[in-house]
């Protein structure tokens, strides 16, 4: 199962504890967290919930990819059932956190990659998001033939400006400052307090658990004040540049940029896939008008779309399987990138009342 649970001081706790694959998720893993969530949203007993990790290697890295690249290779048609439950339990998952009706404390302490996100992300009304200065948060999907899903169409398009589309499309790693400062976390407290913090809650009655977390952190906001914030600090320049119209438009005036930051962003996107970052960009203008369910539904008929061009099964192959660290892109350039292309991923691939997540919101 991989998880472990325990409930003290009426707080539900559920401790990541896979730590050989930086706790990647497994189908058991996402139908365990997604039983215990269901049996604690209505228990009286229970009166909020924490999520973390059972070691310090990391909070989650993501969905586990070799499990993806494994299932899909099982059968001809680059298909499976398994597969096709993965990515419908998790996004299912990711809803009833975001709505989840408890305050909803996540500890980001480590890697927050992907799937890990979607781990992290709820309503702000019932989020805290903890970081870290080991925080280390992306949305790397690009890299490896896929966009950001985990209802990244939704919390991606509500960062400040333009930060969400240089997030999906360059795939950036980014730290707790940083996080901060793009509303994907709430409150910075050093790795080394995280154990006071567990004995905080565990052993004190709180009439608002969001208080006495932002409380708890008071005393570190000047540590991580400290901390530049690149996201920040570029704001403008990044707002010019990913307010581009296309892909290739946002390259060329990132080509004209000759500041550290703008040279990096464009190293970045010259290693990912050409035809996903233009999917990735549409993605997130898309969501920006949608719903978190509706969100999740387009994403998921995104993902099914994705594994049968075989974009994904290429990434993770050079980047997990082979590491070879040069995956062969289709198409390779981003001249070869046509309109219908990118459509091609948006087209529902099932009627929407046999939609797997017909059921949400």
């Amino acid at each position: 199962m991989s998880i472990d649970v325990a409930v003290n001081n009426r707080i539900g706790f559920i401790n990541l504890n896979r730590p050989k694959a930086l706790n990647s998720l497994s189908l058991d893993m996402i139908r365990a967290i997604t039983q215990t969530l269901l049996l604690w949203k209505d228990d009286t007993d229970i009166t909020s919930v924490v999520i973390q990790s059972a070691h310090e290697k990391g909070f989650c890295a993501g969905g586990d990819i070799r499990f993806f690249y494994t299932a899909g290779q099982a059968s001809p048609q680059q298909g499976s059932a398994l597969l096709e439950d993965f990515f419908t339990e998790e996004y299912a998952l990711n809803y009833l956190i975001h709505h989840y009706p408890k305050p909803y404390i996540a500890v980001m302490d480590g890697v927050v990659m992907g799937g890990g996100m979607g781990l992290a992300q709820s309503i702000a009304t019932s989020r805290i998001g903890i970081v870290t200065e080991c925080t280390r948060m992306a949305m790397p999907e690009v890299n490896i033939g896929i966009f950001p899903d985990v209802g990244g169409s939704y919390f991606l398009s509500r960062v400040p400006g333009k930060i969400g589309i240089y997030l999906g499309i360059t795939g950036d790693t980014i730290g707790a400052a940083d996080a901060l400062h793009a509303n994907l976390a709430d409150v910075f407290i050093p790795s080394v307090e995280l154990p006071a913090l567990r004995d905080f809650l565990s052993s004190n009655a709180f009439d608002d658990i969001h208080a006495a977390i932002r409380e708890f952190a008071a005393p570190f906001t000047a540590q991580i004040e400290s901390v530049e914030s690149t996201l920040m600090t570029e704001r403008d320049t990044i707002d010019r540049h990913f307010s581009c119209t296309s892909v290739p438009d946002i390259m060329q005036s990132l080509e004209h940029d000759s500041s550290l930051f703008a040279r990096s962003a464009l190293a970045l996107m010259r290693t990912r896939s050409p035809l996903m970052m233009c999917v990735t960009l549409e993605q997130i203008r898309r969501g920006t008008l949608m719903t978190i369910a509706d969100c999740l539904r387009m994403e998921r008929s995104m993902i099914r779309h994705c594994f049968e061009r075989g974009e994904a099964f290429e990434g993770i192959r050079a980047m997990v399987i082979d590491k070879d660290n040069a995956p062969k892109w289709m198409p390779a350039s981003l001249d070869d990138v046509t309109p219908e292309m990118v459509s091609a991923f948006f087209v529902p691939a099932w009627p929407a009342y046999v939609h797997p997540l017909r059921d949400l919101g």
